[in-house]
C-alpha cells in the first residue's frame, strides 16, 4: 500500500507533505481539474458556462458522473486542452492520458490545484473569483455516500474523492482532496485490498494531518 499526503494551512501559509511527489493515477479526482479547465476556457471567452455545462458540472462534481466528465473533457479540447489547463494552474507533475481516470498526478500537484481554488495569493490563481466560488461550492455539496475522506478530519469541508479498482491487480486506488476547516489536504493512495480498507486509511491519514502542526 502506498499513501501520500500534502497539507497547506490557510491560517498561517505553512505546509507539510509526505511522499508528495509520488505519482498515482487520478481516478475521479481529475474531475476537479476538468472543471477548472472548463471555467478557464469560459473566462478566456468572456462568458460563463452554458446551462448544459452547468448541469454536467453538477453531475460530475456532486455525483462523480463519468459520462459528464467525458463530455466536459471534450468541451475543453480533450487531452491537449487539459494539459494546457494543468500548465496554467501550475500542475507541472500532472500528465493527462487518453483515459481521463488514468491521468498521472501527485499529492503536491493536487494541493497546487486546491490552493488555486481555495487560497489564491494575489495574482497566483488563473481562476477568477466567480470560477473559484463555483468550483468550491460544488465540492461542498457532494451527495451523501461520497462525503467520506478528508471530511473525517474536521467540521466544515469541501472535497472531491476518487476510487478505482485496477484491472491488472484488483487492488484499489483511493484518493480524497479538499478543504477541511482552515486546511487544504490532498491524500492519495493505492494498493488497497478493498475500497473500504482504502477509505479507512485515507481518513486516518486526514485526521492525523489535521492534528499535527505544519
Amino acid at each position: 500500500m502506498n499513501l501520500s499526503v500534502a497539507v497547506y494551512d490557510m491560517a498561517d501559509g505553512r505546509g507539510t507533505a509526505y511522499g508528495a511527489d509520488r505519482e498515482y493515477v487520478t481516478a475521479s479526482v481529475v474531475k476537479t481539474a476538468i472543471l477548472a479547465a472548463l471555467l478557464l476556457r469560459a473566462q478566456d471567452a468572456g462568458r460563463w458556462l452554458t446551462a448544459e455545462q452547468e448541469r454536467l458540472a453538477e453531475e460530475m462534481m456532486r455525483r462523480s458522473d463519468n459520462d459528464a466528465a467525458t463530455a466536459l473533457r471534450e468541451a475543453v479540447g480533450g487531452i491537449e486542452g487539459l494539459r494546457a489547463a494543468h500548465a496554467r494552474l501550475g500542475m507541472d507533475r500532472t500528465e493527462a492520458e487518453r483515459a481521463w481516470g488514468l491521468t498521472r498526478t501527485t499529492a503536491s500537484d493536487q494541493l497546487t490545484l486546491l490552493r488555486a481554488v481555495f487560497a489564491p495569493e494575489a495574482g497566483a490563481s488563473a481562476l477568477d473569483g466567480d470560477s473559484r466560488a463555483y468550483l468550491a461550492g460544488l465540492m461542498g455539496r457532494v451527495v451523501p455516500g461520497q462525503d467520506w475522506g478528508v471530511s473525517a478530519a474536521g467540521g466544515d469541508w469541501a472535497l472531491k474523492n476518487g476510487w478505482l479498482p485496477r484491472s491488472d491487480s484488483g487492488l484499489w486506488v483511493i484518493h480524497s482532496v479538499g478543504r477541511v476547516d482552515h486546511r487544504l489536504m490532498a491524500v492519495l493512495s493505492d494498493g488497497h485490498a478493498s475500497m473500504e480498507e482504502g477509505i479507512a486509511r485515507v481518513e486516518e491519514a486526514a485526521k492525523g494531518a489535521m492534528r499535527r502542526p505544519v
